[in-house]
């Protein structure tokens, strides 16, 4: 996949405010400061697409990003505590109203820091894809952080602590550019998948 030009379309800060597109959305996911905003502008092949930010818990909205072939939408992150119980039921009910699209979200990237044991909160975010059935793929994060003889291993504990295969743990660095080739073969993958899905019914039972 060859991505070209990239736009920021819309915020939502509800389920009204969701972007409908007939493209597939393609969701990040991950905790407040494990590196969302770095790793859009990685996929994009330019910085300042997606600001990023060293104080956590930032993105409080879902925002969507034209990608040409794709929608990609930046999920608030989680499990930042320096805010108010209110927000943080706010920000739950997002995601909860966000994944219950669960027939428009054509794949999930799970971001997870490699350096870190993954928190309660990325086992109960993959936990959930794997009950939704929603396809993902798990970004190992900040991986320039750890010597390279290491990222294999940090690569393991992630995939173990998240109980997915390591292959489908993709280490990734907004600064070497690492990984960024093959987060977009799976995109390809997704697309290509997209198109030939069978096409949606309408009440009467007959494809549109």
């Amino acid at each position: 996949m060859i991505i070209r030009d990239v736009k920021f379309v819309t915020s939502a800060a509800d389920r009204r405010g969701f972007w409908e597109t007939d493209k597939p959305v393609v969701a990040v996911s991950g905790r407040s400061n494990v590196g969302k905003s770095s790793f859009i502008n990685l996929l994009a092949g330019r910085g300042g697409l997606a600001r990023t930010s060293a104080e956590p818990g930032r993105t409080r909205l879902v925002n969507y990003f034209d990608f040409g072939e794709f929608v990609l939408a930046d999920l608030p992150g989680y499990g930042f505590a320096r805010v108010s119980q209110a927000e943080k039921q706010k920000w739950a009910r997002l995601l909860d109203d966000f994944f219950a699209q669960s027939g428009k979200i054509a794949h999930v990237f799970a971001l997870a820091d490699i350096r870190h044991e993954p928190t309660a909160d990325d086992r109960m975010m993959v936990d959930f894809l794997h009950a939704s059935r929603i396809p993902f793929t798990v970004i190992a994060t900040k991986a320039d952080k750890l010597a390279k003889t290491r990222v294999r291993d940090g690569v393991r504990k992630v995939a173990a602590a998240l109980r997915t295969g390591e292959g489908n743990v993709i280490a990734v660095s907004a600064q070497t550019k690492r990984g960024r080739d093959e987060v977009l073969a799976v995109l390809d993958g997704v697309c290509a998948r997209w198109r030939e899905r069978p096409a949606p019914e309408d009440a009467d039972g007959q494809a549109d």
